[in-house]
């Protein structure tokens, strides 16, 4: 995933709609988190066995949905200037940390 490019489609997207002025992080954060739960709608009531199950979801729907949450987070990595990749790479490490392999599972 080029989050570069993304990012620059997004924000030419939003340029040719006059919507940057809604695209305050607060905002961002806002409507992350609405995607965020239309996500979880979609596994609501499904025991842990369903919801492993390629068929127990509209797959399209929910790639849908997690297309929704990554551009979000897009978004608002853009405007508070965070360098995604960085970011993962250091909560990774971090995590290893705080979790050692052989170690209990969170």
């Amino acid at each position: 995933m080029d989050i570069a490019a993304i990012r620059n489609r997004l924000r030419e997207f939003a340029e040719e709609r006059d919507w940057e002025q809604f695209h305050s992080p607060k905002n961002l954060s806002m409507a992350l988190s609405v995607e965020v739960a239309e996500l979880v709608e979609h596994f609501q009531w499904l025991t842990e066995a369903q919801s492993r199950s390629p068929d127990a979801v509209d797959r399209d729907a929910v790639a849908t949905e997690i297309a929704d949450i990554q551009i979000y987070l897009v978004m608002l990595a853009d405007k508070l200037d965070i360098d995604i990749g960085r970011a993962v790479m250091d909560k990774i490490a971090a995590n290893a940390i705080k979790y050692p392999s052989g170690g209990p599972t969170p």
